[in-house]
């Protein structure tokens, strides 16, 4: 199968949880996305998810991981790095490097508290010690369109705070046509992923992440602010920080280094 691509998914009590991967490398990477994770899991997508890794995958086998399906109601960001822990053990992943995306971001602060052992590197991109008012701004906007079914407005507002207005004067082009594809058939577990995310605050425990760790920010970042970021490097000891200037939340996407810099860190 092209790049080793595979679908699959780990048994965990009466839920399973959805994982590609894809690669050869002896190295393992786990990668742990965001919110978005919510709206449509990683099932299936192993070929299209690997794409942008291609030249990494000699060095590394890399997973990617959705939440549970289906997740518990009222399931904490702590519960979701319990579950990820679970996961790893049950694929016989004893150590890797991890890259946690926004709300992935959040479930690997945990996972580095709560299991050490299993982190051997840490990568966190635009995410937050805590919930701030900006992102509770965001997340309620977010979470009152949703539970109105207005998917075009949910779609519409999470670009307009993620990406430069560079990259927007394109993607703007094909708002007419957001909302009629991508709508999940209901918005459960979705705002299950946004109250774990309301209730966050691991602020008073990132003493204990004790490996390399990697901080990314946006400079102009419109969801969870590049303040966020600097807390996160004041709190983990040793770690380093870097802000893309200009780019905001979706800088994962548009800064041309950004995988150079994750797996130059990884590789050190």
């Amino acid at each position: 199968m092209l790049w080793d691509a595979v679908n699959s998914s780990v048994k965990l009590g009466g839920a399973e949880m959805p994982y590609v991967s894809f690669g050869t490398g002896e190295k393992k990477l786990i990668i742990l996305p965001g919110l978005s994770d919510g709206l449509a899991t990683v099932r299936g997508k192993a070929v299209l998810l690997a794409a942008p890794y291609r030249k990494y995958l000699d060095r590394y086998t890399i997973y990617m991981f959705s939440r549970t399906d289906p997740i518990p109601d009222r399931c904490s960001i702590r519960n979701m790095a319990a579950d990820q822990a679970a996961a790893l053990l049950e694929l016989g992943i004893e150590s890797a490097c991890v890259l946690g995306v926004s709300e992935g971001g959040m479930i690997a602060q945990y996972l580095a508290i709560d299991r050490p052992e299993l982190v051997g590197k840490l990568v966190i991109a635009v995410s937050a010690p805590c919930v701030n008012e900006l992102m509770r701004r965001c997340l309620e906007t977010w979470k009152n369109a949703a539970e109105r079914g207005d998917h075009k407005s949910l779609m519409i507002d999470t670009a307009e705070k993620s990406y430069s207005e560079a990259y927007l004067k394109k993607y703007r082009k094909i708002y007419p046509l957001i909302g009629a594809v991508g709508k999940p058939s209901d918005y459960r577990r979705f705002l299950v992923n946004v109250e774990a995310i309301l209730d966050f605050d691991a602020s008073d425990e990132l003493g204990a992440i004790s490996c390399p760790t990697l901080i990314i920010a946006g400079e102009n970042d419109r969801i969870v602010g590049a303040d966020a970021s600097a807390k996160l490097h004041e709190k983990i000891a040793g770690s380093e920080l870097h802000i893309y200037l200009g780019l905001g939340h979706a800088a994962y996407e548009e800064a041309r280094d950004y995988n150079d810099r994750v797996f130059g860190f990884f590789g050190r």
